[in-house]
């Protein structure tokens, strides 16, 4: 009898297997090497490479968690972490690889892309892609209008308070989630989506709202996909090592799951976290306003909003630091007064709050 079951539950995962449900049953969980199974676009560096500056290794030979001292190195290993970087002062002074990964690996950003997509926005806004913060959502997307986005802003969505009906639940197969990430109709998932409550009074971290976001940027560039865009307005001019790709719902005609899944190396990654250190400037070009960076990494408790979020951003305390964050352990934090940026990608986030150790290892710097 029971290889009757296992027998029908086969069947069912392989007819499925080209949705959105036989996706979830066959891949189970998120992964960071997810940027395997998903159709992509590829993001493709310039023939000009920024490299850190190799500086002598310096690290805390224990930190505290959890009110216990731990040995440092044996910590980020036992924490499932895959990679480890510092950068001080513009010099790599700690670099560390574990679980058979190393520095050419690529690694899924899961929600890391939700600040990536706040830069590519706020630079749309600087080119009069977009006009304002303040313009309804339905200006870029009109079918929207019958659920009543005429009340919700381009703010609204980057301050998570749009009041957006999305179930951010991570297991269940027929939920948003599932729809979002597995799914190959995004675009009409997005269109469909509705509200719960009056926009700008609540916050609530919902991935739909980032998406959105990325329907009104591909709709803003017209001709251009949002792969194309970063490509062009941040991967080459940051001079970024490596290529990278950002997974898409489907293979011919596919939007970017804006949302998360930019795919790409540690080294890279600490590129964006050095662009906001240096207040949208690189080596003295102005690649995003100083006006656009300062909005989305103060603290906002206005309208809804709560201090330790903005426009995208994770804000861990009122010291002006700030991070980026995705669901299994992907971080990019920096620190301006220290002039510091730490990136920890990991397989998950291990039995602790990244959000809360990365403020205390870098106390350490």
């Amino acid at each position: 009898m029971r290889l009757f079951y296992y027998s029908i539950i086969t069947l069912l995962i392989f007819s499925f297997s080209s949705c959105k449900v036989g996706r979830f049953f066959v891949h189970n969980v998120a992964n960071i090497t997810d940027h395997k199974i998903f159709p992509n676009h590829l993001i493709e560096n310039g023939d000009s490479v920024f490299y850190f500056t190799e500086g002598r290794e310096k690290k805390p030979k224990t930190i505290e968690v959890n009110q216990q001292e731990v040995e440092f190195e044996a910590f980020l290993k036992d924490q499932k972490t895959v990679s480890f970087l510092v950068i001080k002062n513009d010099s790599l002074i700690y670099e560390r690889y574990f679980k058979n990964y190393g520095e050419e690996d690529i690694v899924a950003s899961f929600s890391m892309a939700k600040s990536v997509i706040s830069i590519l926005i706020g630079i749309a806004i600087d080119e009069g892609k977009i006009v304002s913060v303040d313009e309804p959502v339905t200006n870029y997307i009109p079918e929207l209008a019958k659920n009543g986005f005429d009340k919700v802003t381009i703010k609204h969505l980057l301050q998570m308070t749009s009041g957006l009906d999305y179930n951010e639940g991570y297991f269940n197969p027929f939920g948003n989630v599932a729809s979002f990430y597995y799914g190959t109709k995004l675009r009409k998932e997005t269109i469909n989506l509705k509200l719960k409550q009056e926009p700008g009074t609540k916050f609530e971290y919902l991935s739909g709202n980032t998406q959105i976001l990325g329907l009104i940027l591909e709709r803003a560039l017209k001709d251009k996909t949002i792969s194309k865009y970063l490509e062009e307005k941040l991967w080459i001019p940051l001079g970024m090592e490596y290529d990278a790709s950002w997974s898409t719902d489907k293979k011919k005609d596919g939007i970017e799951k804006t949302f998360c899944c930019l795919n790409a190396r540690a080294k890279d990654f600490a590129k964006i976290g050095r662009l906001y250190l240096n207040k949208g400037n690189w080596n003295g070009k102005q690649i995003v306003s100083e006006e656009w960076v300062k909005e989305s990494t103060k603290v906002d408790r206005s309208d809804g909003s709560v201090r330790f979020y903005q426009y995208q951003w994770w804000l861990p305390s009122e010291d002006g630091d700030f991070m980026a964050r995705g669901i299994l352990g992907q971080y990019i934090y920096v620190h301006p007064e220290k002039n510091l940026i730490i990136v920890r990608l990991g397989k998950n986030e291990g039995k602790v709050s990244w959000f809360s150790v990365l403020p205390v290892i870098g106390k350490a710097y």
